[in-house]
Order: structure tokens, then sequence, then C-alpha cells
């Protein structure tokens, strides 16, 4: 274990605040400011201070997935997100396809636009956390 008591719980509370924000971000992103770009940097920031509390290896087996294959997933799904309509012949590339999901009286909008940002989320969290994790080798 490194770091203090204090450094080592307050992280967990801080790891818990920066995922959900993160998450809350990305969702919004879609129609208001925000998306994946932020909301990645944001839940990296949470992953690397319980990095710097907990160690390397125990952050590695927390996240359950490597870094640089969320970055992998990420690029896919961005790519996947603007190519598949022209793959369809629906339309070109990049235009973004909206529709309803319906959860009986209340129907939310939603569209490729929110894939291409957890394809950005992901590549961008991964993408920090494979530059930052090396360096926190204990």
């Amino acid at each position: 274990m490194t770091g203090s008591l204090i450094l080592r719980t307050s992280a967990r509370l801080l790891l818990v605040t920066c995922v959900l924000l993160s998450v809350f971000i990305l969702v919004r992103g879609h129609n208001e400011p925000g998306g994946g770009f932020i909301g990645g940097l944001i839940g990296a920031l949470g992953v690397i201070v319980y990095a710097l509390a907990h160690g390397r290896a125990r952050t590695l087996r927390m996240l359950r997935a490597d870094p640089k294959s969320m970055l992998g997933v990420g690029l896919l799904l961005a790519l996947a997100s603007g190519a598949l309509p022209p793959l369809l012949g629906i339309s070109p590339l990049l235009t973004h396809q909206w529709g309803d999901l319906v959860l009986g009286p209340v129907a939310l909008p939603l569209g490729t636009t929110l894939l291409f940002d957890i394809g950005v989320y992901l590549t961008v969290a991964g993408f920090a956390l494979a530059v930052v994790l090396p360096f926190a080798e204990e």
C-alpha cells in the first residue's frame, strides 16, 4: 500500500464522485455542452488519484480492463458510429441517426452521437490511463 490512510480513504470517495460526474457529463453531452472528451478526462482523473493512493497493480485489478484495450474499443466504437449509416445505405459518412427509446409513456431521444461520445470517452480515458499508470509503478 502507498499513501496515508487519509489519502486512501479520500481516493475511494473521489473515484466514485469522478466516475459518476463523468458519466453525467457524458450522457448530457450529446444535447448540451460536455460529452465524451471531458467526461473521459474526469473519469481518468478519479482513477489516477486512486492509483496514487493504492498503487498500479491494485488499480489495474479494479479497472478489470487494460487501458490500451479501452482506447482501442473506444476508437472502434467512435468509428462505427459514423461509418455505420453509409454501410447500411441510410446516409453519408458521419451523419448521425436519431431514434426514440420508448420506456412506457416516456420517449427518450437517442442517437448515434451518444455512441460516438462513448467511443471518445473510452479513447480519452484509455489514453490518459495508458500514459499515466506506468509512472505509478511501485
